[in-house]
């Protein structure tokens, strides 16, 4: 067992929501792996509580983490809302301050009294939405790093915003081309949404840029995209501040050793039996994320798309509002209809989904962590984006990566896609003349992921590479105390 001289602290602290929650509890669990490394991972009590609610193994000790000495445990804050009552955190225009506000001043009393009990923080990382995790790491005195929870393509259109490097949609001009270095031109409704005059979310847009104003305080950017995806981008944005690539962290093999310890904030339910009785490649598998929420004529259409379409299906339809509102409601006699044709869950397990034979292509609205899951797993996607960076990844599934086809353009269309193109984009994914292409396609990057995170890989060795800077910083560190 290595003491607490040897441990070097590394301290998560995550924006309360599952898309940011699960990359970072998987970089928390890698970088444990790595060895003699205990990582404190942090986020308000409501969060714990789900955790805690969906059968994770969130405790206070540290607990062991592969076999190098590495241990992870975890240390939820208040956040000055009612535990349970999520309609306050879903207006995000009011809840971030509250966030900063209370989580400022609870996580410097916990960091403070890890070092006061012999284990100082050597490193603070965050995810967007929380910059001012940044400020405290400064104000403690502790080097920071951020992990960025979407593509490199969209790290470098919100930094060329930000410095005003290069024209973007504005009020006087809200159609204009944006183009940018060694990036397709992207259309203005290409770009994410909240960069965007119309958007209905600024707040989201301050948020996000807010750490773009932090990012001279970072002395690294890890990021949860590979080399080999965008490798030409982040030599470029690399100019700007060091940037180390080290996804797919869900196809990470370390990982596999402590699958107990999950992110998921929603009981996931069995569909994996349901799809093991299905032939491979015939189930189409629909998913719009933990945030989206479809209208009722929405959901309608595109559940007769599904229906008329004739395939297979597992569809996750989630139960209860979010801070896009409530969803729509299956038709009457949808479910009765599909038959055996047709599974419906409230959530699934994806990473597990994704890898199955039985799956064929992926409606999905293709937030990061999706997009990531299915180049990684080889499936093939029909980009049904809503807002924020979902746009901006459906233009690259299509048409960069061409594993993918477009449903709809996002939010900004203002339209509902009937179910005569829903039918159409099902049939064009799984039988048309472009399958077997995008097939080919997404297992040429499922591929190159592997080779990523596999041992030596380009992902693999910037991990390495990172743990190894945060031991030299710690150890500069305490020579400096003594």
């Amino acid at each position: 067992m290595a003491t607490k001289q040897d441990l070097v602290h590394v301290f998560l602290v995550t924006f309360p929501a599952q898309g940011h929650v699960n990359p970072l509890l998987r970089l928390g669990k890698l970088l444990a792996s790595k060895g003699n490394v205990l990582v404190t991972f942090s986020a308000s009590k409501s969060i714990g509580n789900k955790m805690k609610k969906a059968g994770a193994a969130v405790s206070g000790d540290p607990t062991p983490v592969g076999n190098c000495g590495g241990m992870i445990r975890f240390d939820f804050f208040d956040d000055g809302c009612n535990e349970d009552n999520d309609d306050e955190r879903n207006d995000l225009d009011t809840y971030l301050p509250k966030l900063e506000a209370y989580g400022k001043n609870a996580l410097a009393l916990i960091i403070n009294n890890h070092a006061r009990n012999g284990w100082p923080v050597s490193c603070l990382i965050n995810n967007p939405f929380v910059p001012w995790v940044t400020d405290l790491a400064e104000e403690l005195n502790i080097p920071s790093a951020m992990l960025w929870v979407q593509s490199c393509s969209c790290f470098s259109l919100y930094y060329h915003y930000e410095n005003s490097l290069v024209p973007f949609p504005s009020e006087e001009q809200p159609d204009i081309d944006v183009g940018l270095p060694n990036m397709p031109l992207l259309k203005s409704d290409e770009i994410p949404s909240f960069l965007h005059p119309s958007t209905p979310y600024p707040f989201l847009r301050r948020a996000i840029l807010g750490q773009f104003k932090n990012l001279s305080k970072n002395f690294c950017v890890l990021m949860e995209t590979f080399e080999e995806l965008e490798g030409d981008l982040i030599n470029y944005m690399s100019q700007v501040c060091p940037i180390r690539a080290i996804g797919p962290l869900f196809k990470n093999p370390l990982l596999e050793t402590s699958s107990s310890i999950s992110g998921d904030l929603i009981k996931a339910d069995d569909c994996l039996e349901w799809l093991d009785s299905k032939p491979d490649s015939s189930v189409v598998y629909i998913s719009f994320g933990s945030v989206v929420s479809l209208s009722q004529e929405q959901v309608s259409e595109m559940a007769y798309g599904v229906l008329n379409s004739g395939v297979s299906f597992l569809w996750v339809m989630r139960a209860g509002a979010t801070s896009t509102g409530e969803s729509g409601k299956f038709p009457e006699g949808f479910m009765e209809e599909a038959g055996e044709k047709g599974m419906v869950v409230q959530w699934s397990p994806q990473a597990q989904v994704l890898t199955h034979p039985a799956v064929s292509c992926f409606v999905s609205h293709c937030g990061w962590n999706s997009t990531m899951e299915a180049l990684s797993s080889g499936v093939p996607v029909v980009a049904f984006p809503h807002w924020g960076d979902q746009v901006t990844d459906a233009k690259y599934l299509a048409e960069e990566w061409k594993v993918g086809i477009r449903m709809c353009r996002g939010e900004a269309e203002g339209r509902v896609v009937g179910r005569e193109e829903v039918e159409g984009c099902l049939r064009e994914a799984t039988s048309g003349v472009r399958t077997a292409e995008m097939k080919a396609n997404a297992m040429k990057w499922k591929k190159a992921a592997e080779e990523a995170v596999a041992g030596g890989g380009t992902s693999d060795r910037n991990i390495q590479e990172f743990v190894d800077e945060v031991r030299k910083l710690s150890l500069k560190k305490a020579q400096t105390q003594h």
